[in-house]
């Protein structure tokens, strides 16, 4: 079953809480799909008025920044051997290219990397835990976190729920043309974001890992 579907056949409160569950998770480390749940739950809310998008967006940022503070928490009692573990147990996410891909972002841009690591897939489930293991300020990332939290959570929420209801308005008065319109400019948009995330990020260089309070 799609998560659209799922969504859709559990009540408002449920699809509050697994939004914020997911995206708790996520943040905290573990890779799961919390944007794709995130995208699909604001969709959903532009078609059923009892979920309330300002509530759906109070609980995404609510668990994206419990989650990554959790992960922080972790991340700094753990330590690098953490970061070994789930290298291990989650090899496509955590391999040693990934962790130090995040690491040079972290000594190149602090508590940026944490507040924009929150629109990076990569990044996101890195963030609490690396900043953890990289001893950066509680305070610094507490910021940057909450920030972070509530532009990404907020704003993926606003802007999927008003192109939900214009996709709605399109199909309509356009029937089918409309909406794949709406889709093809969406998938396009994502496409072209990603592709010039991947552009801007530093090439790889050796180097010794430098502390994130620093």
């Amino acid at each position: 079953m799609h998560v659209q579907e799922w969504l859709d056949s559990v009540p408002a409160v449920a699809v509050y809480a697994v939004v914020a569950l997911v995206i708790g998770l996520e943040s905290l480390g573990i890779p799961l799909p919390g944007e794709i749940v995130l995208v699909s739950a604001a969709l959903l809310s532009s078609q059923h008025s009892d979920i309330n998008p300002i509530v759906l967006g109070a609980c995404a940022t609510a668990g994206a920044v419990i989650g990554d503070s959790i992960g922080y928490a972790i991340g700094r009692k753990g330590g690098r051997p953490l970061l070994a573990w789930l290298g291990r147990k989650f090899p496509g996410h955590f391999s040693e290219g990934h962790v130090a891909t995040a690491e040079r972002s972290f000594e190149k841009w602090g508590m940026w990397a944490v507040f924009f690591g929150r629109f990076i897939a990569l990044l996101r489930i890195f963030a609490g835990p690396l900043a953890g293991v990289l001893h950066m300020p509680y305070w610094k990332f507490l910021i940057a976190n909450l920030l972070g939290g509530i532009c990404w959570a907020g704003g993926t929420t606003a802007v999927v729920y008003y192109v939900g209801i214009v996709a709605e308005d399109w199909l309509k008065r356009f029937s089918y043309v409309g909406l794949a319109a709406a889709v093809l400019v969406g998938v396009a948009s994502m496409l072209i974001v990603r592709r010039k995330a991947k552009k801007a990020q530093v090439p790889q260089k050796e180097a010794e890992p430098v502390s994130a309070g620093e």
